[in-house]
């Protein structure tokens, strides 16, 4: 081995090793402090990249689930209040039939007309009420549900408006209709069972439409979590092994710098030729 005061190549390699577990050493603090083997494009650009796309679609599905929640809620309040309308034009028909039996005395008669009248209205009051987010998809506008299903908004799912107003197409009742005479009575009968079939029709539409974006919404649950893993798979850090590099590297480190130390002491034995 050559002895030189200007060039210590053992210190110089003990330098390089040293360096090298340093920057090891920082590495896995890193990964540690954000639980990532991968948190930048230097770490693996083509990996990043690909998490990173992967991050989007998850909060693009996001938007999904929450597009779908609103559209949801939507149709479930039309749902109940095309059942309740329903479950009103049966006792109408009730109040009808009674009324059409031309033995019934005129008070009987006002009252069942009274009866009827009520219900009548408050066909009117719940369709008013059917609202949610400023969508009403029953009364007499033109509101539909539209919800995207996908991350990129190409793909939707629909539900058509249904007017179920008085007089609007499905209910023939219409908002003056009576039962105070027994003729009345009979051309209430007839469009209130025509409604009643309408109004089971709508339901039917309402009804599938409402379990179409419930198993989207599923859907959106089961494809969105199974991103998060396939991103945790590709970036996450394995803190097990992380913690074991950490006190490896830390020991490591230790000896480096006393091999550097030893290292930077080489050059005093060459006093030693010099009889100092």
């Amino acid at each position: 081995m050559a002895f030189s005061v200007n060039t210590n190549a053992s210190a110089l390699s003990a330098l390089l090793n040293l360096n090298n577990t340093t920057r090891d050493l920082e590495k896995t603090q890193t990964n540690i402090n954000t639980g990532l083997k991968i948190s930048s494009a230097k770490d693996n650009a083509a990996i990043f990249s690909i998490a990173q796309k992967l991050r989007a679609d998850l909060r693009g599905y996001n938007a999904v689930k929450q597009s779908l929640d609103r559209s949801i809620s939507t149709t479930d309040i039309a749902l109940a209040a095309a059942g309740s309308i329903s479950d009103l034009l049966i006792e109408m028909k009730e109040k009808t039939v009674a009324a059409s039996d031309s033995g019934l005395d005129a008070t009987s008669r006002t009252a069942l007309n009274e009866d009827f009248a009520a219900l009548r209205d408050q066909i009117s009051t719940i369709v008013a009420n059917a609202e949610f987010n400023g969508t009403n998809l029953i009364d007499a506008g033109t509101d539909a549900v539209v919800a995207i299903t996908n991350p990129n908004a190409t793909q939707t799912i629909s539900i058509a408006h249904q007017n179920l107003t008085l007089g609007g197409g499905n209910v023939d009742i219409t908002v003056t209709q009576t039962i105070t005479t027994q003729a009345d009575a009979t051309v209430a009968l007839a469009a209130i069972t025509a409604s009643l079939t309408k109004v089971s029709a709508v339901l039917t539409k309402l009804g599938a439409g409402g379990k179409s974006l419930e198993s989207q919404r599923i859907f959106a649950d089961k494809i969105s979590d199974t991103i998060e893993v396939g991103i945790g798979n590709l970036v996450d850090a394995n803190m097990a092994k992380e913690s074991a590099n950490l006190q490896s590297l830390q020991v490591k480190q230790q000896l480096g710098v006393q091999a550097l130390s030893i290292a930077n002491q080489a050059p005093q034995s060459i006093l030693s030729l010099f009889g100092q």
